[in-house]
């Protein structure tokens, strides 16, 4: 379409907008999700997040360096570990919107390898109602990161304003 005059296709006048997400209603204290989808990490995302975030440390990315120093092979990048778990459990817990306010308590128990399958688990631990902006509350999450072996390899609290919804 190159103007205002150009007919608007008829797939477009038919599609249904349908909403994502989950309201801060949703949510109870004590609720967990086992998030439904896990994740293998390759060598290839590895070397891509390594070098796109410029996160040169020669464990993730020379396997003879980390063979001398204890690992079988290279070790995935931490931070891409992380944000691996992150992104698993956006489906179920803040998708749809609202302001992510940060991670605390970040740990990292074990190194991950590529050909590790990681999946998440998530536990509501607060709700509170946003002091600032009455259409909206505050969810807080501790999420988990487990390997296929059931080792736990990183886990975190995180925090997302969440829209109530319309009474």
């Amino acid at each position: 379409m190159n103007n205002k005059t150009d007919v608007v296709p008829d797939f477009i006048e038919k599609a249904v907008l349908w909403e994502k997400g989950s309201a801060f209603e949703d949510f109870s204290i004590g609720q967990i999700f086992e998030h439904h989808w896990g994740r293998t990490i390759t060598e290839g995302d590895n070397a891509l997040f390594t070098t796109l975030t410029l996160h040169y440390n020669p464990l993730y990315f020379n396997a003879e360096y980390a063979r001398a120093h204890g690992h079988p092979g290279v070790v995935v990048a931490p931070m891409l570990v992380f944000n691996l778990v992150l992104g698993l459990t956006v489906e179920e817990l803040s998708e749809g919107g609202g302001a992510f306010l940060g991670a605390d308590n970040l740990t990292f128990h074990t190194s991950v390898y590529p050909g590790d399958t990681l999946t998440a688990r998530s536990t509501v631990v607060d709700m509170r109602e946003s002091k600032s902006r009455p259409d909206r509350g505050i969810v807080t999450w501790h999420t988990e990161g487990i390997n296929q072996r059931g080792e736990l390899v990183v886990d975190y609290r995180r925090a997302n304003f969440k829209i109530k919804r319309k009474a």
